[in-house]
């Protein structure tokens, strides 16, 4: 099947040569594809620091100050940062030899950008993918209806109040303590850090760490929902047809493809510039899958628009690649279809496809090899 599309999403050209800055951090990353990485970091730290520390100083904060900061955390860092926490928990940033360094992204930038040290890792990495949002993922979508606010409430609220805990409890049935160990020290030493800063600014402090949590968690479950909204009920353990793939968005130029959600399922190492080629070297498979692919959008728009029951303006992003084209009402009743609960006795037990998870005692790649 020849791709009925021109992708436009950021794959790597090999330069003819590198300067001498990126030569310079180029001794210590494993990959050299992954350079923006560092380019962020040195952004993200040289802005959000010092501007966090003039916020905390005695008489400095003032709430229009703390609403620049705001804008700024969000519009320039937040999206990018949590997609660099998520390819570098895939694949390490730095060597071996300084693995000390993979701690910076997830214990200092993190918890700036509203994430907790370490938790994004065990959560992610060494449960989601593991369960492939079936019935034991704890952040797995088939049991609401997914174009409905009410249940993606109740869908983040029971994250943001009970996930820590039956995260504990997961990773404790798996024999993984040194894991939670890992996360509990990240998420008590946050709530610590912000108690402790409370008796310095509480404003600073809601304005910098406590809104940014809340709001980032809302945001990545909300990201998490639209990835897994469309599910084919026959088969839910299918990384082609649980997951979905959004192309030749602005979102994919800014986060690193991060769109493309089926390939990263399918296989979680999979380079971030290598989803598009994978895309169109596979296209025969997604569409004997009947994979759901979106031009033009992103998650959490399409988490938006079924928030609205906004199936026509899906439709309006939705790749048809069936040998038949579909009518637009024909498309909407399909996209419908696979957004209704499924029930778990629908869902088949033992391992759903990707790669194996993580052996037990492996080091997690923000803080190893």
């Amino acid at each position: 099947m020849a791709v009925p599309f021109t992708l436009t999403d950021p794959r790597y050209e090999k330069p003819d040569s590198h300067g001498p800055i990126d030569r310079f951090f180029l001794r210590y990353i494993k990959d050299e594809r992954d350079l923006p990485f560092i380019y962020l970091n040195l952004q993200a730290s040289l802005v959000l620091f010092p501007f966090a520390v003039f916020l905390f100083w005695p008489g400095n904060f003032r709430w229009w100050l703390g609403l620049i900061y705001f804008v700024v955390l969000y519009v320039g860092f937040v999206d990018r940062f949590i997609l660099m926490l998520h390819n570098t928990s895939h694949r390490a940033l730095f060597k071996r030899r300084y693995r000390l360094l993979n701690l910076y992204i997830p214990w200092v930038l993190g918890p700036f950008c509203g994430e907790t040290p370490d938790t994004y890792y065990v959560h992610h990495v060494l449960m989601h993918h593991s369960e492939n949002n079936l019935d034991k993922d704890l952040s797995c979508t088939i049991r609401y209806q997914r174009d409905r606010f009410s249940h993606f409430m109740m869908y983040f609220l029971r994250f943001f109040f009970a996930g820590i805990f039956e995260l504990a409890a997961y990773q404790f049935k798996k024999g993984r303590g040194n894991y939670i160990a890992r996360m509990l020290a990240g998420e008590l030493g946050f709530y610590a850090l912000v108690i402790g800063l409370c008796f310095v600014s509480w404003q600073a402090t809601l304005v910098v760490f406590i809104i940014p949590f809340v709001l980032t968690r809302f945001l990545m479950m909300a990201g998490n929902w639209g990835q897994h909204a469309f599910i084919d009920p026959t088969d839910p353990g299918n990384s082609w047809r649980n997951s979905i793939t959004c192309i030749n968005s602005r979102y994919n130029r800014r986060c690193f493809n991060d769109g493309y959600h089926i390939s990263h399922h399918v296989r979680p190492t999979r380079h971030w510039t290598d989803h598009p080629a994978e895309l169109e070297k596979n296209i025969e498979r997604y569409r004997s899958e009947g994979s759901v692919i979106f031009e033009g959008t992103d998650f959490f728009e399409v988490w938006l628009m079924l928030m609205l029951k906004r199936y026509d303006k899906l439709a309006d992003h939705f790749v048809d690649l069936s040998e038949t084209p579909r009518s637009k009402e024909q498309i909407v009743e399909f996209l419908r279809s696979r957004t209704r609960r499924v029930s778990y006795e629908q869902v088949p037990k033992g391992m759903p496809l990707g790669e194996k998870p993580p052996a037990t005692g492996a080091q997690p790649a923000a803080a190893g090899a």
